[in-house]
């Protein structure tokens, strides 16, 4: 007889390794990955706040979007690496609630505000004479705020519904941190179908937001292709890249991590996906941001 979740007060986190000379690299290696989060996104966040001239619709977003990069990283890495560190694998049955939801609100966040930026490209770029009403301080928070509340439902509903399940295989999850699929490995599988209705709704607003970044770019692409100096093109384009690259790598790691076939599926396989899609936007979204912004730079 497995225990319920009743009397589950803690979970297993996978451990990166078995060794301990394993624990102590995977701990420097996190060590590293979190300080570059911290310091790029930090540097953006210095910079846009304390510079007069970054204080519009873009930078406010992009600030937005350094804040919520460094809360996510910070939901599950440092965790890990305490864990790494001490030679342990346990973690609360309230600190595990409180990762998923904090994962999940700050990741659905992340999602929402790169659409809120596509748009902000397509104004600046398709009407760039009504930038300053459709875009002005009270839209942007306005945006913003409904765009995190909505999030902030979508967690907590999520969350509430997992942790509400009855737990019968056991407490370990396969994961180095508190994730859904891994918890619902652990319910008893009747109780699915609330689950999945949720999984349907969440499924429709990913895919909202995403044919809606697709028709921004592509009125910017026409938009911009039409422009008769090439200098204009160029620098079109420019403010558009870091973005665009930002939403790939944002959707393309999060896509495999979710959707890849069981077949494919392995522990291993598994915990590389989830440092992809965890700790690789975070890191790398400072640098794709700044790279080709002079005014940032």
């Amino acid at each position: 007889q497995m225990p319920n979740s009743s009397s589950i007060t803690e979970f297993l986190l996978l451990a990166f390794a078995d060794t301990r000379e394993g624990q102590l690299l995977h701990f420097w290696l996190c060590l590293g990955i979190y300080l570059a989060a911290l310091l790029g996104n930090g540097l953006i966040i210095t910079a846009i706040a304390f510079h007069n001239h970054l204080h519009t619709p873009m930078y406010f977003f992009l600030l937005s979007l350094a804040l919520l990069d460094l809360c996510c990283i910070s939901t599950t890495l440092p965790k890990a690496m305490a864990n790494s560190l001490w030679d342990t694998r346990t973690i609360s049955y309230t600190g595990c609630a409180a990762q998923v939801f904090f994962f999940l609100f700050f990741m659905s966040a992340e999602y929402t505000l790169l659409t809120i930026m596509a748009y902000d490209r397509y104004v600046a770029i398709c009407k760039p004479l009504h930038y300053g009403t459709l875009l002005d301080s009270r839209a942007c928070t306005t945006m913003t705020a409904a765009a995190w509340g909505t999030c902030f439902l979508h967690a907590l509903l999520h969350t509430a519904n997992t942790f509400s399940l009855p737990l019968c295989q056991g407490n370990a999850v396969d994961q180095f941190f508190c994730e859904i699929p891994e918890i619902l490995k652990l319910s008893c599988s009747d109780f699915l179908l609330r689950e999945t209705g949720l999984i349907g709704i969440t499924c429709c607003l990913i895919f909202g937001c995403f044919v809606f970044i697709v028709l921004s770019y592509v009125q910017i692409f026409r938009v911009v292709l039409r422009m008769p100096s090439e200098q204009g093109q160029h620098k079109a384009f420019s403010t558009c890249l870091p973005h665009l690259a930002a939403v790939s790598l944002f959707v393309s790691t999060d896509l495999f991590a979710y959707l890849k076939p069981p077949s494919i599926s392995s522990p291993s396989l598994d915990l590389v996906v989830a440092v992809l899609y965890s700790m690789v936007p975070p890191t790398v979204n400072p640098l794709i941001y700044s790279m080709r912004n002079m005014e940032l730079r």
